[in-house]
């Protein structure tokens, strides 16, 4: 029988439905693996045992009165160090912020989290200014993959990829602006969801920004949406409020969906043969299964690329230029020469150049993909590489080169999952994209469930 840190949240509830298990016992449990892990993963930012426990207490006084605030009522979950939780400082992965004060308000999905009564057991790492795909950061350390712990996590979401790989709790909370919660489900082999842009409120909302969750499984994920996507007025970005259950993810039937099949970008790095080979597997797989699958050229050009990264270096350097002395000294140098290598020099007609990019990446990446129901291909071009290292090739002048597949669906706010599918011959996962029309989440979920019971058997999660 399956530890308590294994079980997924579906399965969590429901002994607690039957009164099998306690949500006490469970939290325990989740906190006893934390303990036991993070000396070798370092995958926490802060660590609320009182908090989480007390709050288990509570839930399990709610399900003996059969009062549950939610379905996932006493489900233990992690937060991503940048989504606002009240009485916890938010540095955003930098020492430059080491003494940033404590929050006084949740944000958005932290506050839905508690209404439902999920059990908060504390935030996970992220690198410097949720800027990297990697799990370096100059105030957190180095957050390491649970499969192989000399390898990335990849990143922003560092810390959750590497905790939901582990098993310190069935569900997790992570951001996402050009893909970072894929990328770490990818490296790390979970499941995560990045949805519509406004879909999720979140607070402060900007350009391609959501939170989505990351789990083991699919059906995990689709039961925290159900929680993660009631309304806040305070995302004036978010979507109208749609009574929808996410959860309702069986039963898409492949044949004659019209799938497309991107397997290169043609920008940045060319995918490594492993993970080509698992992106078209999974092709095959839907195809074989009755989906119309028709292979599609790449809209991404290295104009756009290009854009896309100068819209970033402008963004962040105008962030770190508000810093005083003091604390620019403190950011990641990395991060530093990345920012400021062009954009200390860009005039007003650069930065505009560079949202005419983020303008015309979106109108590419939605003509592209009209006429299909979804899209698939890898997620990420490369294997998980060196831990320490804050981006792949360590080069700060061209940070951006991994991120081809992910990137366009945050500019064009379309929803896109990554799914593992297999393992590489080292035993490091590959995860494969899912990606919809906007606005169709929940075809997404069901998509990737349907993939989910597609795929290749699964190695058994890190033993650690």
């Amino acid at each position: 029988m399956a530890t308590m840190h294994e079980l997924d949240a579906l399965q969590v509830a429901a002994q607690y439905a039957a009164g099998r298990l306690s949500p006490v016992d469970v939290a325990r449990a989740c906190l006893e693996r934390v303990g036991a892990c993070e000396p070798r993963l370092n995958a926490m930012y802060r660590i609320d045992a009182q908090g989480a426990l007390a709050a288990a207490k509570a839930s399990e006084a709610r399900w003996r009165a059969k009062q549950a605030l939610s379905p996932l009522d006493g489900v233990p979950v992690t937060i991503k160090e940048n989504i606002y939780t009240k009485g916890d400082p938010a540095p955003i992965g930098t020492r430059a912020n080491e003494d940033a004060p404590p929050q006084t308000a949740d944000a958005p999905p932290a506050a839905r989290l508690r209404e439902a009564g999920c059990v908060i057991l504390g935030k996970t790492t992220m690198p410097d200014f949720g800027m990297l795909s990697s799990g370096l950061s100059s105030i957190h350390g180095v957050t390491r993959n649970p499969w192989n712990t000399a390898r990335n996590t990849s990143g922003s979401s560092s810390g959750a990829g590497a905790a939901a790989a582990a098993g310190y709790a069935p569900l997790h909370l992570g951001t996402d602006i050009g893909g970072s919660v894929r990328l770490p489900a990818t490296h790390c082999g979970i499941f995560a969801l990045k949805p519509s842009l406004g879909r999720v409120p979140v607070y402060p909302p900007y350009i391609g920004r959501v939170t989505g969750p990351m789990t083991r499984d699919v059906a995990s994920s689709a039961a925290l949406m159900n929680i993660l996507a009631k309304p806040d007025a305070r995302d004036y970005m978010s979507l109208p409020y749609q009574d929808a259950d996410y959860s309702d993810i069986d039963g898409l039937k492949p044949k004659g969906l019209r799938v497309a099949f991107l397997p290169e970008m043609n920008v940045g790095f060319k995918p490594h043969p492993e993970v080509a080979a698992a992106a078209a597997a999974a092709a095959k797989a839907l195809e074989g299964a009755g989906a119309i699958v028709e292979e599609i050229p790449s809209f991404l050009t290295e104009a756009l690329m290009d854009g896309m990264s100068r819209f970033f270096e402008a963004r962040s350097y105008n962030d770190f230029c508000q810093l005083p002395p003091a604390k620019q000294a403190k950011v990641l140098p990395f991060i530093v020469e990345w920012s400021s290598w062009r954009a200390k020099d860009f005039t007003g007609r650069d930065v505009m150049a560079a949202y005419g990019a983020y303008v015309g990446l979106r109108e590419a990446a939605t003509k592209a993909t009209q006429a299909f129901d979804f899209v698939i291909s890898p997620t990420s071009p490369i294997l998980p590489y060196e831990a320490e290292l804050p981006a792949p090739g360590n080069d700060p002048r061209n940070a951006f080169p991994h991120i081809c597949f992910t990137v366009a669906w945050n500019m064009s706010e379309q929803p896109a999952a990554s799914l593992n599918w297999t393992f590489s011959k080292d035993k490091l996962p590959i995860g494969i994209q899912v990606i919809g029309q906007r606005f169709d989440d929940l075809g997404v979920l069901r998509l990737s469930r349907v993939l989910e019971q597609l795929r290749p058997l699964q190695l058994p999660w890190p033993a650690l």
